[in-house]
């Protein structure tokens, strides 16, 4: 049985978990408080969930979710995520994370920090730009007419395969974005962030009640190449 490991359990890790083990994975689920604090989720998700440090949970899985606040990108382990796919679902946001130089120069993306962080990992940039609710909701079984595609980029051609049969599990198909630094192209105020699974879109947002709606490959790919890239 494979394992999907989450460093990070809020809004996004903790919609992943409900994802994975409708999926028939197991889930190591860690954040930052320590497993005591993940008593509620594990009892909710029931016997193929545990709570565990972010180490076990990166240890343990077969794919590794980084979904924590980019300000702490470091405090993913690194020796545990060798050889491992990592997804990343970072967005950068200053007020929250501080002022990050490479990123405000358009020198790297989150996923490229990341990567430079786990150097010996194969970091997918992946589930950043959909709401928690719409990930949620959107999900549809195999060969179902109604599914969702959630972009993807990375490095590594094997990781990015490996990403899209997780994402194919939980519920989506996958539209391969490009590389690692391609990736600004779904990142937060750009077409392809949040607004192709809106129901009804507040500018480039949506409001926390929004039931949301299927994006096609053919819609997400349209809004991917309508990006353009901050000029620093």
């Amino acid at each position: 049985m494979s394992t999907l490991g989450l460093i990070g359990s809020g809004n996004i890790g903790g919609t992943l978990a409900r994802l994975g083990v409708a999926a028939g994975l197991d889930v190591v689920l860690s954040n930052s408080r320590g497993p005591q604090t993940l008593t509620a989720l594990v009892d909710e998700l029931g016997p193929r969930a545990r709570a565990a440090t972010a180490a076990e949970a990166a240890e343990a899985g077969d794919w590794v979710v980084v979904t924590v606040p980019l300000k702490n990108y470091r405090q993913v382990p690194v020796a545990p995520l060798v050889g491992k796919v990592v997804l990343d679902t970072d967005n950068y946001y200053p007020e929250r994370d501080g002022r990050i130089p490479e990123l405000d120069a358009e020198e790297l993306t989150t996923s490229e920090l990341l990567q430079r962080h786990l150097p010996d990992s194969h970091v997918v940039k992946a589930f950043n730009n959909i709401f928690f609710k719409h990930l949620a909701a959107l999900a549809r079984p195999a060969g179902a007419a109604d599914r969702t595609t959630l972009p993807i980029a990375g490095d590594s051609a094997q990781a990015k395969a490996s990403a899209t049969r997780l994402i194919d599990l939980l519920g989506y198909h996958a539209l391969d974005a490009g590389t690692l630094a391609d990736s600004w192209r779904f990142q937060r105020d750009t077409p392809a962030y949040v607004v192709p699974y809106a129901k009804n879109p507040q500018g480039l947002g949506v409001s926390g009640d929004d039931p949301g709606a299927r994006a096609d490959s053919t819609a997400l790919r349209a809004a991917l190449d309508a990006a353009v890239r901050p000029t620093p």
